[in-house]
């Protein structure tokens, strides 16, 4: 198996269908064939979706830029 995000095979399973890229040090679920949905660690353990992330960042850009 090979992490979805930076295409490592450095994996652990942590859970069912929950994996962890040491690599790029991210968790993920697989989910189908081909879907997963990958998660931040933050400094305190909770799980922070990717997406949401970068949703974050692109607000906070369009507000820095007017």
């Amino acid at each position: 198996m090979n992490c979805p995000v930076c295409n490592s095979i450095d994996i652990g399973k942590v859970g069912t269908d929950q994996y962890y890229c040491w690599n790029c040090l991210v968790e993920f679920t697989l989910s189908g064939t081909d879907g997963f949905t990958a998660y931040y660690v933050d400094e305190e353990g909770t799980l922070v979706s990717l997406s949401e992330m970068a949703q974050n960042d692109q607000f906070q850009e369009e507000n820095i830029l007017g």
